[in-house]
């Protein structure tokens, strides 16, 4: 291979780093945009009926709420797992540090409630379906910094595309 080769191979190896690069933007692009920004995020099961369907929704999660903690009662939020940290749950925020939460603490009797002061830096998050969720009520109050990111937006199914308003549904 002489260097006259080299020359004519020169302007498809200029192409070649630039389309890199670009890719490279690309991606570096969408990983801020998913760590920082928004995620999607799939549920799953039935601890959000009738919020969200059993067989599965795809939801829109945005992040800059919990970095700047304008969580609100009654957000729906994407959670790192108490009790698996490499899961992710969708659970209702229903107390705040400081807060004083009543709750169903026998989910068989609907008639036994219990209290709770939320501890500072923690939250209270249940399912929307009391009967079927593992949620505080097991676990007990959640560290704020394994909140994850606010569910704002349903994707799919198209017939419950819209807002995730902050009233169970």
């Amino acid at each position: 291979m002489g260097l006259g080769n080299l020359k004519q191979l020169t302007p498809f190896i200029k192409e070649a780093f630039q389309h890199t690069l670009l890719v490279a933007k690309f991606l570096c692009g969408i990983h801020v945009t998913n760590s920082y920004i928004c995620t999607f995020a799939l549920t799953q099961g039935p601890s959000m009926l009738p919020t969200f369907s059993l067989t599965g929704d795809l939801v829109l999660a945005e992040r800059l709420s919990t970095r700047f903690e304008k969580m609100q009662r009654g957000d729906v939020v994407l959670v790192r797992s108490p009790e698996n940290p490499r899961k992710i749950v969708i659970k209702r925020l229903i107390g705040m540090g400081g807060e004083t939460v009543r709750y169903v603490a026998d989910q068989g009797n609907n008639d036994k409630e219990d209290t709770i002061v939320v501890p500072d830096g923690h939250v209270w998050i249940e399912g929307d379906n009391k009967f079927k969720t593992n949620d505080s009520r097991k676990f007990g109050p959640v560290p704020y910094g394994l909140v994850q990111g606010r569910v704002f937006w349903t994707v799919w199914p198209p017939e419950d595309f819209g807002s995730v308003g902050r009233e169970v549904q």
